[in-house]
């Protein structure tokens, strides 16, 4: 299916690899030109490499930390003008409801919530000048199904729902489409992080703690960065349009709901 996109811009924030990697791929498999942000310079730079190699589109990149104010001046700059926004940030790390204060719910917000915020505010008036523009939110299925151990990232992404929900219905009508992707168990790093804590607090191996969280899922796998990276692109697409607001959950049928 021809997307419809070549040729736009995108800011893809946290892709060197990853989730967000698997969309900045999709993306530049469509023809879209990126702005790859993430924090350390070496792995991204060699992300935007093979992606120029492999797909012949222009990349620049941006190394900073979007959740701090001189990281969101320095992606801005670079992103003036961008059709299409993708937000992503790593998760806060888990633990128990005793175990936070008021700091670190701040760094939550920060990351999870604020920083998207920032920079949605920065690039959705240039989008609605033009009439056209895409942004995608990753959030998590936390937003949909709240995980005990990860209260920080709960809180957080749910604010970010609650944003986006009003927001992109004021949007809409300017040709502006906002959107949440909500990931299930990807494998990604974040994966491994998660397999290796519950390795480590059962006495159990990796590979035992990976298969006891797969046979939690219907699809008895975890998801792939690709397959994530699709259902972006497409979000952004030119056929997505009369996508306004919408939570869409890549989960492999974990998240047990009808809404």
């Amino acid at each position: 299916m021809d997307l419809g996109i070549a040729g736009k811009r995108a800011l893809v924030c946290a892709s060197s690899k990853g989730l967000g990697r698997g969309c900045a791929e999709a993306l530049a498999e469509a023809g879209v030109d990126l702005i790859m942000n993430a924090r350390g310079s070496e792995a991204l730079e060699a992300a935007a490499q093979e992606i120029r190699d492999r797909f012949g589109v222009n990349v620049v990149t941006v190394a900073a930390d979007v959740t701090t104010p001189d990281g969101q001046a320095a992606v801005l700059d670079a992103a003036k003008g961008v059709d299409i926004l993708v937000t992503n940030a790593g998760g806060p790390p888990p633990g128990m409801w005793t175990d936070w204060d008021r700091d670190d719910f701040i760094k939550a917000l920060d990351a999870n919530m604020l920083a998207p915020i920032a920079l949605m505010k920065a690039l959705l008036p240039g989008m609605m000048d033009k009439g056209w523009g895409r942004v995608v939110n990753i959030t998590s299925q936390s937003v949909k199904s709240p995980i005990p151990v990860l209260g920080l990232s709960n809180s957080a992404r749910a604010g970010l729902t609650g944003y986006v929900a009003g927001t992109s219905r004021q949007v809409a009508p300017h040709g502006v489409t906002i959107n949440n992707m909500l990931p299930g168990i990807h494998a990604t790093d974040r994966a491994v992080g998660l397999d290796t804590g519950v390795s480590n607090a059962e006495g159990i191996t990796i590979d035992e703690a990976r298969a006891k969280r797969q046979a939690t899922i219907p699809a008895r796998r975890y998801g792939t960065a690709a397959e994530f990276g699709a259902m972006c692109a497409f979000l952004c697409s030119q056929h997505a349009g009369f996508i306004v607001g919408q939570n869409i959950l890549l989960d492999g049928g974990a998240v047990n709901t009808t809404m």
